[in-house]
């Protein structure tokens, strides 16, 4: 395996030559730099101390948590022998101290504990129960395979972050896949994205409940080819149902683009999309913080997360958003400017903001109605 060295955010780490990304024979995505960064910024907020990567890859997550975080012990693993090759390499390029090695366990102890495995992540974690405060789940494709095993090796108040880029069935494109991993139906469409991500946070919300826990959506988003959600977990049953009392449906008019939802244990009417979150998709609080933090910090992408950060930060708490082009296109109009109709609106008491699932949508709580009567009133 030949190797080459890259920088991202404080981490040296040595990586896979290739020509494509998916070719090599340990997995490293530049393109995840992004990801990584918000990823840091977070861990840097809920300060938890005990910190599992448990699909590590390279290491390069797990070693920026140790390097650029208030974590005092992370551990990173991989199933792939290579893989843990490659991180033992990797923490010896960025930690001084003497790396003790266990068939597939290694370990270097220095200001802070560092541990790395070479097993199945289901095993390792059921192995692990209750023991983090903290646990990323980044695989490739969908994350449920995983789920429960982390549902049980993370603390009852801990945080659990969730990666998915299986987006063609969140997104509709594969129904059936949906109906499989997720237990809901997806919609396609200038909604698939949002709806993707609530249906990934209802299914877990199912999931969480069963241990009788609820959550706090602690941050949550879509960008370019995945999902990322980071909850915060709550204990009781009691918060469990309230938890559950956020799930419902989402309906929507194909020929004028208007939406509506419900939330409902079952859905009232047919055609209806989900089940899925209806809940918040941010912690205001912590997405400020996240902002504040990524405008001092050395970061890997700097510009792009305070850029994508500042749009998440303003958008309101409200389920679902109008994109201007299709509403113009459903609705036989002249697509315009969304800054304008975001200024009507507001003009007129309403809350309106861009959002960050598509550069010609905006967030708002006002009627659809209203939407439409300022479209048509800028033709």
């Amino acid at each position: 395996m030949e190797l080459t060295e890259i920088n991202e955010g404080k981490a040296r780490v040595l990586v896979p030559k290739a020509e494509r990304i998916y070719d090599a024979p340990v997995f490293y995505n530049p393109m995840m730099a992004l990801n990584r960064d918000l990823s840091v910024l977070l861990l840097k907020v809920v300060k938890a101390k005990k910190v599992l990567d448990a699909l590590s890859a390279t290491g390069i997550r797990g070693i920026r948590y140790a390097l650029e975080t208030p974590a005092a012990e992370v551990w990173m693993n991989d199933i792939n022998p290579d893989a843990f090759k490659l991180i033992i390499k990797n923490l010896a390029l960025n930690f001084p101290g003497k790396i003790e090695i266990h068939e597939k366990k290694a370990f270097l102890k220095g200001n802070k504990v560092l541990v790395a495995t070479n097993l199945d992540a289901n095993r390792l974690m059921n192995e692990q129960f209750r023991y983090f405060d903290f646990i990323d789940l980044d695989p490739f494709g969908s994350p449920m395979e995983f789920l429960d095993s982390a549902l049980r090796s993370v603390k009852r108040k801990g945080v659990l972050a969730i990666t998915a880029t299986d987006t063609a069935p969140l997104c509709g494109a594969h129904p059936k896949a949906c109906l499989r991993k997720y237990n809901a139906v997806p919609i396609r469409g200038e909604l698939c994205h949002e709806a993707g991500l609530r249906i990934l946070i209802g299914t877990v919300a199912r999931y969480v409940a069963k241990y009788d826990m609820g959550f706090e959506v602690l941050f949550a988003y879509y960008k370019d080819h995945y999902f990322r959600v980071f909850l915060r977990f709550k204990d009781g049953a009691k918060k469990g149902d309230e938890t559950l009392e956020k799930l419902g449906y989402l309906y929507f008019n194909e020929k004028n683009g208007k939406f509506e939802i419900e939330r409902s244990f079952l859905p009232s009417k047919t055609k209806a999309y989900g089940p899925l979150w209806l809940g918040e998709l941010k912690n205001q609080e912590i997405v400020e913080e996240m902002h504040k933090l990524a405008e001092r910090e050395e970061i890997a992408e700097k510009k792009k997360v305070l850029k994508f950060l500042g749009i998440i930060k303003e958008e309101p708490n409200i389920p679902f958003f109008y994109d201007t082009h299709a509403l113009a296109r459903r609705n036989n109009l002249e697509a315009r400017k969304v800054a304008k109709i975001i200024e009507i609106l507001e003009e007129e008491g309403y809350k309106a903001t861009r959002t960050h699932f598509s550069p010609t949508a905006l967030k708002t709580n006002a009627p659809f109605e209203k939407v439409i009567e300022i479209l048509k009133s800028l033709q």
